[in-house]
Order: C-alpha cells, then structure tokens, then sequence
C-alpha cells in the first residue's frame, strides 16, 4: 500500500504511514471515493487525503492533514487576527523608531531621489539593535501570515464538511488543534478519534467540485504508476478522435 501512495519528494515515511491510515480510516467510516494529495477547490492548497461519501442523497466532504512533526503542525496553524495585530503593532513601533533614527543620525539619508523629501535612509547601516530585531520580527510574522495560515483559511472557506488533523501520539497536543477541526491520533496501525470535528454546512456544486479533484488526483497517480504521459493522451486523442 505504501508504494501505492507514491512519494512526494522530500516526504518521510512516518508521513507515508500517516496517508495510509488515514486513507484505511476514511474507507472504514465509509468514505468510497479518497485520494492523496488533493488540490481543493476555493484556495490554492493541496490536502494530504481528501474523502467524499454519500448520505442520504446528499455528498459529504473531509480533509485531512497529515502532520508527524510539531514543526510541521506550527507552521500551518497561523491565527490570522492575532497574527495581524501583532503586525500592526510592529509597523508603528518601526516607524517609530524610523523617525527618531532620522533625527539623530542624518548621515544615514541617501539622497537618491530628486527631491529631498522623497530620499532614503540606510537605516540598517548603524547595526541599531532594537530596530534590527523589529525587521527580523516584522519579516517573520509577515511571511508567517501569508503562507502559514492554512488551518485557519480551510475552515474560513468551508472547503470540506469535516476537518481533520491526523498525528502521531508525540505530536497531539490538545491546546494545539485549531479551532472546529477533529483530531485522530496514530495508534500502532490504527487511527483514534480523540477530537470530533465540527460540522460545515457547504453549497451541493461545492461537494460535486470535490468529488472531481478527487478523481482527478487518483487518474493522474494511476497514469503515473502505469506511464501513461500527457504526451501519450495528445497522441491518442489526435489519432482517435471521438465527438460524443
């Protein structure tokens, strides 16, 4: 089953084995249609298993994110509000700090405009330690704002009627897992529900959208386990046209 799921590059086996047990878990909980390493519909992220099921007469939707290191789990799980705050908080301690550095240091001025109001400053020139670490901090929140805030974006744009985080025993931590999403905790070969997720109303063409990633992402690993290119489908498609 392992060879089955293929190998993302870079990717461990513990997280293989994460993929694999969910992928047995969601089929236990009759989940029929499943694949790895789905591109969801409404954002630009790509989820580790995604599962569709039907329930009286209606599609039923999961995600689920394999995380086997801390590390791994922190930098996805991004509070958005808090994140912005803190943010803005830092940009007015800069200017700030820009501002009186201006004043006492107008060596640092770099007239490289034609107008002097409109000039530079170098202020990193002075090595000022206090305004270095709110850069290093500003920099850091920034790119943790725009690429680390995934947990949070999948609930905010209902991409799946139910949210699961899937972790190894030493990773889970209670105080951790985001808001609305479940939790199920690596036991030996199986998974334990240890957190039930929280229900997401999303719209019938939503889940309809979902099912056809989903067999998207299972036909494009089963071309690659049977060497089936795009090349090839160009060939076959010019040598065998059909208009139905």
């Amino acid at each position: 089953m392992g060879a089955q799921l293929g190998q993302p590059s870079g990717e461990t086996a513990a997280h293989r084995q994460l993929k694999r047990l969910t992928l047995l878990w969601a089929q236990a909980q009759g989940f029929t249609a499943c694949a790895v390493e789905v591109t969801l519909p409404k954002c630009r992220y790509r989820a580790d298993v995604v599962a569709y099921r039907t329930s009286n007469d209606r599609g039923v939707t999961a995600v689920f994110e394999c995380k086997q290191a801390r590390c791994d789990l922190r930098r996805d799980n991004c509070c958005t509000s808090v994140t912005q705050s803190r943010l803005q908080t830092l940009c007015r301690r800069r200017q700030t700090l820009e501002k009186h550095l201006r004043i006492h240091y107008p060596s640092l001025r770099i007239s490289d405009s034609l107008f002097p109001e409109f000039d530079s400053h170098n202020f990193g020139a002075i090595g000022h330690h206090n305004y270095g670490r709110v850069l290093k901090e500003l920099q850091a929140l920034q790119n943790r704002l725009y690429d680390c805030g995934k947990f949070e974006r999948l609930m905010r744009y209902r991409c799946a009627n139910l949210l699961f985080l899937v972790l190894t025993p030493e990773v889970f931590d209670e105080a951790e897992i985001p808001v609305g999403w479940g939790a199920l905790v690596q036991s030996e070969e199986h998974l334990t529900l240890v957190r039930k997720p929280v229900w997401q109303d999303v719209a019938k063409d939503h889940s309809l959208r979902v099912l056809q990633r989903i067999a998207a992402a299972g036909t494009r690993r089963l071309n690659r386990q049977l060497g089936i290119t795009f090349d090839d489908v160009i060939a076959e498609r010019s040598g065998n046209p059909y208009c139905p």
